[in-house]
């Protein structure tokens, strides 16, 4: 009777599991005894029916030994029911404990500082973040169960109901603070990673404006014709290349002012590299146009040398045209002389038109 009426129900699952243990043997003792008890009953009805002269303290003696052997199956019943109780009760601050031991461990890695040095780490940390992020998803039906769990036990253990109702408070606090350190730790992610993804864009038109300058500077001003003509085709190629990078400089200058908008925490930095992209611009198109120009004096300059060229030739043949001698000894002869010389001063004055 000292073991059914025990109020010890352990102090944790593993302890009440020890007391389960300890009253199954309890009760499979319980069962051995019930044969004697009703061996006992057995041979006082054979007494009684064989009208023993103690029959009225044989009957008294028969109904004690029930009565009592009845108690001790109710009390039986009573703490194992108990135990069975307080072992849904313990298993639920067990389930509860190791819950909140993996949001904390989860809440350690969210509380992290560490949101990517460049866009490859913080796209690596936004992955893993949301690996993170589906966890909890999966954790958020785990903690309805357990609430709901905890509604039923505070309804079938009233004696525990305030134990109860402080552990799913406890539960609450701690999921609902690790999914505000998750949108938040999101949201740091995203911003670090707009900026990252700015960045990199600042670098790959920097690192181009460099090699475009140094590719314009590159020729050598031509000395002819051909030589100029292939130098502007050539320049005027880089400036296709130029015209087509102009929506990248417009999508990048739209991020950087969307982050200034924002308020973004790197602000200031990003005011730098958005200055520093339009006047590396500036300056590419600045070079672009210098360049143009001296490329077009080069081309008027070799224009100029061919024709000159084209001119003295010219001279230095009619020349020797004009110191020869011969008169004509005939009409016929000095006719022809004169056409001839007729058709020099028609190539003289188209000559003129060019020299002046």
């Amino acid at each position: 009777e000292a073991i059914v009426t025990s109020e010890e129900l352990g102090q944790d699952l593993e302890h009440v599991e020890v007391l389960q243990k300890k009253f199954e043997e309890f009760q499979t003792d319980l069962a051995a005894h019930e044969e004697r008890v009703n061996e006992v009953n057995q041979f006082a009805g054979k007494l009684i029916q064989e009208q023993h002269p103690e029959e009225e303290l044989i009957k008294s003696k028969q109904d004690e030994v029930n009565a009592s052997w009845q108690r001790l199956k109710g009390l039986a019943l009573q703490r194992q029911g108990k135990l069975f109780g307080a072992a849904e009760v313990q298993r639920f601050n067990r389930d509860v404990d190791e819950t909140i031991s993996w949001i904390k461990e989860k809440g350690q890695l969210m509380a992290s500082d560490d949101f990517g040095r460049d866009l490859a780490s913080v796209q690596a940390l936004l992955r893993k973040h949301e690996g993170l992020e589906r966890d909890l998803a999966a954790l958020e039906d785990k903690v309805k169960a357990l609430c709901a769990e905890a509604d039923r036990l505070q309804q079938s253990h009233p004696i525990n109901a305030s134990q109860i109702q402080v552990k799913r408070e406890e539960l609450i606090a701690n999921w609902e603070q690790i999914r505000t350190l998750a949108a938040e730790r999101h949201a740091r992610l995203n911003d670090s990673y707009r900026l990252q993804r700015f960045l990199a864009d600042f670098r790959d038109l920097t690192s181009w404006v460099t090699e475009m300058k140094a590719l314009i500077n590159a020729d050598e001003l031509a000395n002819d014709v051909a030589g100029a003509e292939a130098l502007l085709d050539r320049h005027q190629e880089h400036k296709g290349e130029i015209d087509a990078h102009e929506d990248s400089f417009k999508s990048a200058d739209e991020s950087g002012q969307a982050l200034l908008a924002a308020g973004h925490y790197a602000s200031d930095e990003v005011k730098e590299k958005l200055t520093i992209l339009s006047d590396e611009r500036a300056a590419l198109l600045e070079l672009w146009e210098l360049r143009r120009q001296q490329y077009e004096q080069c081309m008027d300059l070799q224009l100029f040398y061919r024709d000159t060229e084209q001119v003295d030739n010219w001279m230095s043949k009619q020349e020797a045209f004009l110191l020869n001698e011969d008169l004509g000894d005939s009409l016929d002869s000095v006719e022809a002389l004169l056409k001839k010389h007729e058709d020099f001063e028609k190539s003289l004055s188209a000559q003129e038109e060019k020299i002046t």
